[in-house]
């Protein structure tokens, strides 16, 4: 069985027993979450999808970590003009266990 979860304005199919990176969420790690807008779950040909969430239907998940993503580098320039700047960015995540999806 999966689902289709949206967290941190994104979309991720999960099922039980993967580890996924979301955007940064403010739990503890080893604290359970639950997920309640789940967009569509599935079992093999069977699917259901909702208008928007499926009713009723959650998924539970372990917080394992809280880290940084790898840098992305920022290089701007102009030619011939003497322009440039360099930057850089890493965005912050917590790594997921999904526990079991509920409908």
């Amino acid at each position: 069985m999966y689902a289709v979860i949206k967290t941190g304005g994104k979309q991720y199919k999960v099922a039980a027993g993967e580890k996924i990176k979301v955007e940064q969420i403010a739990a503890d790690v080893g604290q359970e979450i639950v997920i309640e807008q789940v967009l569509a779950v599935g079992d093999g040909a069977d699917l259901q999808i909702g208008a928007p969430w499926v009713a009723g239907a959650s998924v539970k998940a372990t917080v394992v970590a809280h880290g940084r993503h790898d840098k992305v580098r920022i290089f701007k320039m102009r030619r011939r003009k003497h322009y440039q700047r360099h930057g850089g960015h890493r965005q912050n995540y917590t790594e997921l266990e999904i526990g079991s999806v509920n409908v």
